[in-house]
């Protein structure tokens, strides 16, 4: 049997010698590369790890994992740690410089991290695996979860060189299209280990992580109706209608003609491209009898390249950038959970993009002012495993395995002149320091007051009037929220997409939900009223503003408490766009003096860790921390 996570390999025993078979993408200097990384020299490991050394503290601070002390020095704190010196009397030291900022988070200065052990005086730190090992009884760790931390925190590191090895400056990533943008990005703002990607190897993140900035081709496999679920919005309510859009006729008849030889009936069998790590590492493993009992068919590709995007089991084509974007599970554990497609929501999305897109429609606000994109995750298939989806006690990572997503292709929304990039993006910074979002705002030719203004109009009347007017909310996190700019890079509307995985709608009723289908009921996620907003404030506000704030403040000359006024602006603008809203505003209260702080390594170091349970993690809470948008 050949490996197909190889892009390589030629699967010439799973199909007639006619078909198209997928090219190698790599040279031989590629090959050469898999065993000598160029990106691994001493000095991009070390500004990675100094620069990966200050998010842990920061982070970790913020999360009250770690409790550094004011020194008396302006904006210096130290911490001791549990780990003894050589000496074996004196415990070391790690001092550092920070800002303090909203929501109680701190901004450390890598270059000022520094390290007293024993007698000696202090030496810069720049080894967060050395910070990792010294500190782990002061960050309460078990042997199990160092041991998985520090190798995710290594592999994260590499990537990291990978990246920098690469880098484009600023000026340069303005002119980088969407998809290709998504491999210039450095990942989780907030997880400190955001590329662990625990089940890859170093072969396989160089293949498939979005980093690695390859396009390739993705094999299909054929799954029998007695296992496989399609599901469509109306237009693709049949298979064959999402096929005759994604699939050339002259594919579509080989896949049939691979079934007809095999005494199979081509119509009592689904199609779906599946991920090629996961089908050599995941389907033919776990899913052998079926593969045997011909109820799995492989299929070869369909001869389109997909590049991976930063959520690393999304693929937008880029060979023909009209057809759908395809999400795949990938049983890999990364920021947090196993990177799978639970086979229940894979059923419902279509469901979830109808209800979603009629509340749009139906909205003049939503529909015509605002123009919202909504990215409808508009078909799938679910592929069911004959025994662990029937067992409710098994991990979850075992009934996540096998399906398929399409969501709409974001160029089909775009108007002549306007492009787009994820919100994430305005968190980077260049190999020179120079951030991504100062290039954006010279060259709007706008103030980066002005400009801001522009950034929180698009973005937060969208988001507001589902919030209060009907009760829903999306996860606008930085790789769920898209950006789209005029031809002047100016702000000018949202877009939003993964629906069935981070919509929420509020578990107190609003007379709006009667609209909901029963399907659609059963399968979002409930929250009471007060904890709904969390999903505004974790992703956008605290997952995204806390960053872009204090960076707008060193490059943009906008100071992070007029940052916050403008939003704030923002939402009391909306509220008075519709007064007869009121109690839906105090119901939904995004003003509170506190918040409930969520913390996503938390939950890694000391809530799951890296622990098998049925169901998926959700981000641990630990107090509360003041709100910027609170009129005090």
């Amino acid at each position: 049997m050949p490996n197909l996570s190889d892009p390589a390999t030629p699967r010439t025993d799973l199909m007639p010698q006619a078909s198209p078979t997928p090219q190698s993408p790599r040279t031989a200097h590629d090959r050469a590369a898999l065993y000598d990384p160029p990106e691994l020299t001493r000095e991009r490991w070390e500004e990675a790890g100094q620069r990966l050394l200050a998010k842990i503290v920061g982070e970790f601070a913020y999360e009250e994992i770690i409790r550094p002390t004011a020194t008396g020095a302006a904006e210096t704190y130290s911490l001791l740690l549990d780990e003894p010196s050589a000496d074996g009397e004196t415990r070391p030291r790690l001092t550092f410089r920070a800002r303090r900022g909203s929501y109680g988070s701190w901004r450390v200065d890598p270059a000022s991290v520094t390290l007293t052990e024993g007698t000696g005086g202090p030496r810069p730190l720049t080894d967060p695996l050395h910070f990792l090992t010294a500190a782990r009884r002061t960050l309460d760790l078990d042997g199990a979860t160092l041991g998985h931390l520090i190798r995710e925190l290594t592999v994260t590191l590499s990537a990291d060189t990978r990246l920098d090895h690469g880098a484009l400056t600023a000026e340069e990533l303005a002119d980088v299209g969407y998809a290709e943008l998504e491999g210039h990005q450095t990942g989780h703002p907030w997880l400190v280990l955001n590329k662990g990607r625990i089940g890859f190897s170093a072969t396989d993140a160089r293949h498939w992580a979005p980093e690695a900035r390859t396009s390739a081709p993705l094999p299909w496999i054929a799954v029998h109706t007695s296992l496989a679920t399609y599901r469509g919005v109306p237009g693709l309510s049949s298979a064959d209608e999402l096929y005759a859009r994604e699939l050339e006729p002259a594919t579509r008849e080989s896949y049939a003609a691979i079934l007809r030889a095999r005494g199979l009936d081509p119509r009592e069998y689904l199609y779906l491209p599946v991920h090629p790590w996961q089908w050599d590492d995941i389907v033919l493993p776990l899913f052998a009898p079926s593969i045997a009992a011909g109820t799995i068919v492989p299929l070869p590709t369909d001869g389109d390249l997909r590049l991976p995007q930063q959520s690393i089991r999304t693929f937008l084509n880029t060979t023909r950038p009209d057809r759908h974007t395809v999400k795949l599970p990938l049983s890999v554990l990364n920021t947090l959970v196993w990177r799978g497609l639970p086979t229940e929501r894979t059923v419902a999305a279509s469901a979830v993009t109808s209800w979603v897109h009629a509340l749009r429609d139906g909205d003049p606000f939503l529909r015509d002012e605002c123009r919202v994109i909504l990215l409808g995750e508009v078909a799938a298939v679910a592929v069911e495993h004959p025994v662990y989806d029937s067992l409710p006690e098994v991990p979850y990572q075992y009934k996540e395995l096998l399906g398929a997503i399409w969501r709409e292709p974001l160029t089909r929304y775009l108007a002549p002149g306007e492009r787009a990039r994820t919100l994430a993006a305005l968190l980077h910074t260049d190999p020179q320091g120079r951030a991504f979002v100062a290039e954006l705002v010279r060259r709007s030719g706008l103030t980066p007051t002005v400009w801001l203004t522009h950034l929180f109009a698009a973005l937060l009347p969208p988001l507001l009037q589902f919030l209060y007017r009907y009760g829903t909310v999306f996860s606008p996190h930085g790789e769920n929220t898209i950006v789209v700019f005029d031809d002047k890079d100016v702000p000018v509307r949202l877009a939003v997409k993964d629906f069935v995985d981070d919509v929420n709608v509020s578990a107190e009723p609003v007379p709006e939900h009667a609209s909901m289908p029963d399907d659609v009921r059963e399968i979002l996620l409930t929250e009471p009223p007060a904890f709904l907003t969390q999903f505004i404030h974790a992703g956008l506000f605290v997952g995204v503003f806390r960053y872009l704030a204090p960076l707008c403040e060193e490059q943009l000359g906008v100071p992070e408490a007029d940052f916050w006024s403008l939003v704030r602006a923002e939402i009391l603008r909306h509220q008075a766009r519709a007064p007869e809203l009121k109690e839906r505003y105090e119901m939904f209260d995004l003003l509170t003096p506190r918040i409930e702080r969520l913390c996503l390594n938390r939950n890694r170091l000391h809530l799951d860790g890296y622990r098998d349970r049925p169901q998926r993690p959700h981000a641990a809470v630990h107090g509360t921390v003041p709100n910027p948008l609170h009129p005090s």
